[in-house]
């Protein structure tokens, strides 16, 4: 099999260069790298050139003449989606939650009753290692299949050492073995367990004596996460989880402002998180001290849309500074889908961005939310060759025609794993 693969003759190439050392903001995010009639040619699964076709060939014409060919014509050619946030391994569903919510009842409300996170941590604890394994690989191969290729992946559905760390060597086999490549999040401070709901303080002192030093001693985490909200973590019991993870070189992110103002944005900033992800209800400090200390905003409009609530205010944090990306949110209960092109689709329609804002928002500023914007995220020389081809002309159509699946083709490392709609490898 050919180690190299020629792309060529997109319509439209959108390689999102010029971002890949800080994400983009304000009127950056506009600027998406747009070539007309563009082509890239990949080798050993890095990018070795990025132009129009007969560049290319006259620049390389020795590995083009035994490259794959992919013939992008009338077609869309972006960098691979990248989607920052998922708690892609769990098992159970919850749409008996979701009938709840149609007849009034508010996802607090049923998280308090034993539901929400309670619901699927039962159903998870009680998975096996297979079972997770093989409902989170399927999970992946959707999310492949809609122009995908990198993931962020939070446990958070076991609430006990034993059950955060199954779920995070499922989101390690994942990454050994599927094509899409995931970047994993330690989240054991998701919820107070019900058995603990009287000692809260008592399971902050568990995740950060127990939970961390076993997650840091297996390497199974990039990032350290928490849900800042009231009912669930204070701000004062999220900074102290947060501080710890840094001790053992776990990046701080949060679960922020999602249901009120709870200072979770300026809590961001001050402890250096990478991201704070939700923001429906963040506070105007916040988002400029977000923006002031480079903390990228990683909206879920996802959750919004399903939970009937209102969106964040994207438009003001773009104008603010903030830098901003999208993702599904992909969970059981909230924001059950692996659609990021839906989502490219509401970050439009609901919470006024531009088309090219984003494209941004899912694939450099994205990559940066999950700090591997060294390797993915725009079509450069050096960097993975990940690339997701849409049967569309242009790339308004990604925001213009919405809910469907554009996907044609997708290139992960240089091999083609989607063609023609339909997976090659996983």
């Amino acid at each position: 099999m050919s180690n190299t693969v020629f792309v060529k003759n997109a319509a439209q190439l959108i390689t999102m260069q010029g971002h890949s050392e800080k994400p983009a903001k304000r009127e950056a995010m506009q600027n998406i790298g747009l070539i007309e009639n563009g082509s890239v040619l990949a080798k050993d699964g890095k990018i070795i050139a990025v132009g129009s076709e007969a560049e290319i060939r006259n620049a390389y014409p020795e590995i083009v003449v035994i490259a794959k060919e992919v013939n992008a014509k009338g077609k869309t050619v972006t960098p691979g989606l990248i989607d920052p946030h998922t708690h892609l391994v769990h098992a159970g569903t919850r749409e008996n939650e979701y009938a709840m919510r149609l007849k009034g009842k508010t996802y607090m409300d049923i998280m308090n009753a034993g539901g929400g996170i309670h619901a699927t941590t039962e159903a998870t604890q009680k998975a096996s290692f297979e079972q997770l394994y093989q409902e989170s690989k399927k999970r992946l191969d959707t999310f492949l299949l809609n122009g995908v290729t990198t993931v962020e992946a939070k446990s958070g559905y076991g609430l006990t050492t034993e059950h955060e760390i199954k779920q995070l060597e499922v989101a390690e086999k994942l990454n050994q073995d599927h094509v899409v490549d995931i970047v994993s999040t330690f989240m054991g401070a998701h919820a107070v367990p019900i058995s603990e709901k009287d000692q809260p303080e008592e399971f902050v002192d568990k995740v950060i004596n127990e939970m961390l030093p076993a997650v840091a001693e297996r390497h199974l985490a990039k990032f350290n996460d928490v849900f800042c909200e009231r009912g669930v973590f204070t701000p004062e019991q999220s900074r102290r989880i947060l501080e710890a993870g840094k001790q053992y070189g776990l990046i701080p992110k949060i679960h922020a402002d999602e249901i009120e103002p709870y200072g979770g944005a300026e809590l961001a900033a001050e402890v250096g998180a990478i991201s704070a992800d939700h923001l429906l209800k963040a506070s105007e400090a916040g988002i400029q001290q977000m923006a002031e200390k480079d903390v990228v905003g990683v909206l879920l409009p996802g959750t919004a849309f399903f939970l009937m609530a209102e969106f964040a205010q994207a438009r003001k944090m773009i104008d603010s500074g903030v830098a901003v990306a999208l993702s599904t949110d992909a969970n059981p209960g909230s924001s059950p889908t692996l659609s990021l092109q839906f989502i490219m689709n509401l970050g439009c329609l609901k919470m006024g961005m531009t088309p090219e804002e984003v494209i941004t928002a899912t694939t450099m500023n994205a990559a940066h939310a999950i700090g591997s914007a060294h390797e993915v995220g725009s079509l450069e020389v050096g960097k993975k060759a990940d690339l997701t081809i849409f049967d569309v002309p242009n790339y308004l159509t990604l925001s213009y025609q919405y809910g469907m699946n554009h996907v044609d083709t997708v290139i992960k490392n240089g091999q083609i794993v989607v063609e023609h709609r339909h997976l090659v490898t996983s």
